[in-house]
């Protein structure tokens, strides 16, 4: 299953790293692309994750999940 979310607040690789290593923790998720120039963030997980448990991650990455893309 592939989902994109739009995330609010990344401006650099080390935001991108953070954003990738909270929602790479989260179960079932198989790979995360971060794209800065528009805020994407296309994730690939084995079942539906909820929009709480992402936006949970991006929260502990300290940036804003504003919704799916």
């Amino acid at each position: 299953m592939e989902t994109v979310y739009v995330v609010k607040g990344m401006t650099c690789g080390h935001c991108a790293g953070s954003v990738t290593q909270e929602l790479s923790a989260l179960p079932g998720v198989e790979n995360v692309d971060v794209a800065l120039d528009t805020g994407k963030v296309t994730v690939k997980s084995e079942t539906a994750l909820t929009e709480d448990q992402v936006r949970e991650a991006v929260d502990e990455a300290g940036y804003e999940l504003v919704g799916v893309a």
